[in-house]
């Protein structure tokens, strides 16, 4: 499996504040983008695979209503996370 609990707790210890902190919304919107990530290779490999597809539109939906969240409440935060995870916009 390609996310187990030690590679989502990194996750969260380097980009939500700490091991236990899953509620940040940075925490979260890296985890998403890493599945995103994980999926779009994935989708490389299996260009038939539309299950996988609908789920990655669905995450890739998530993660934008997360970024608009953080964009609202703390802009700081919201161009910090988008410079660290490389997510164009």
């Amino acid at each position: 499996m390609y996310l187990t609990k030690e590679v989502k707790a990194e996750i969260f210890a380097k980009h939500g504040g700490a091991e236990a902190n899953t509620g940040s919304a940075e925490g979260q919107i890296a985890l998403f983008t890493f599945r995103i990530n994980h999926l779009t290779g994935h989708l490389k490999k299996n260009r038939h695979d539309f299950n996988t597809e609908r789920s990655l539109v669905m995450l890739v939906g998530k993660r934008r209503s997360l970024l608009d969240y953080l964009k609202k409440k703390d802009i700081n935060r919201y161009r910090e996370i988008i410079k660290e995870l490389n997510i164009r916009k």
